[in-house]
């Protein structure tokens, strides 16, 4: 069992971050202390879309590139530092969807260098995506093209969990996106609300939704980890929290004030210049 800030510097700078979806538990104690350590040039991988923990990252400079199938706010409408930073030609991003990422996922899981996608065939994310290849039914069978997707294997996956047990197990429901991820990566790092002196592969209750300690790189306990998003059972997403967040972060000031007040306030450091989206360049937190 590790702490906060020692499970953020097992992310290296240039790493392949593989990034849960809102509705999956995202790790956001995690991903406010990645920022306080000022990681960079990440290359972020939201599975499959990209919210608060992803507009973050962005806005403190701390994303080289980005593959998404979207990144929103939800019911708060537009991830504003993530939309400055496209407009503004500061972030590699790389279009993408659902499935295409699933599938890139899973191809990694298996242990092969690609796998076949059906229904991008006719998109412009297909002419725009040098990294993916149209080609005829290899099998002959007259079942028409298929997109031949890269496999992605992150150099890291992260994810937030109500519970682990002492054997290195980690509860993730019926969340099972969360078992491509850790299968893909080359290491997992979860934090969890507690930690349960059990072995949740023992009990026929526990089993099916869990994740083995054999795919968990690491775990570190953090109370309200996921906050102010939800986490299933234990508390709801602080949707007036988000509202607020937006707005505030519509100008790059403003989100220099949010992250010295709610990101570095706990350890006394400020940010030290513009934001990255602001200027361009890599500064501020994430320099």
């Amino acid at each position: 069992m590790e702490d906060l800030e020692s499970l953020a510097a097992r992310v290296p700078d240039g790493a392949l971050l593989a990034l849960a979806p809102e509705y999956s538990w995202v790790p956001m104690a995690l991903i406010r202390a990645l920022i306080r350590r000022r990681v960079k040039d990440l290359h972020l991988l939201t599975v499959p879309i990209g919210g608060l923990a992803a507009d973050l990252l962005i806005g403190a400079g701390a994303v080289k590139t980005l593959e998404s199938a979207a990144v929103s706010l939800g019911e708060a409408g537009p991830a504003p530092r993530f939309s400055e930073a496209v407009e503004g030609g500061a972030l590699d991003m790389r279009d993408s969807t659902c499935p295409a990422i699933h599938t890139a996922l899973q191809a990694s899981e298996k242990g092969v260098d690609f796998m076949p996608l059906g229904g991008l065939v006719g998109s412009d994310l297909v002419d725009n995506r040098d990294d993916w290849k149209v080609v005829d039914d290899p099998l002959g069978q007259g079942g028409g093209p298929v997109v031949l997707l890269p496999a992605i294997k992150p150099d890291v996956t992260v994810f937030h969990s109500p519970r682990a047990d002492t054997e290195g197990n980690v509860w993730i429901g019926r969340r099972r996106e969360l078992v491509t991820m850790a299968h893909a990566a080359a290491a997992t790092l979860v934090t969890v609300e507690a930690v349960e002196d059990r072995d949740f592969l023992d009990d026929e209750a526990t089993a099916a939704g869990t994740l083995s300690g054999l795919y968990v790189t690491a775990i570190a306990v953090a109370e309200g980890g996921a906050r102010p998003l939800g986490l299933t059972g234990h508390y709801e997403r602080d949707t007036d929290y988000i509202r607020a967040y937006a707005e505030e972060a519509k100008t790059g000031d403003g989100f220099k004030r949010y992250l010295d007040r709610e990101v570095f306030a706990e350890t006394g450091d400020e940010t030290e210049t513009e934001t990255g989206a602001e200027t361009g360049t890599e500064t501020g937190a994430g320099s």
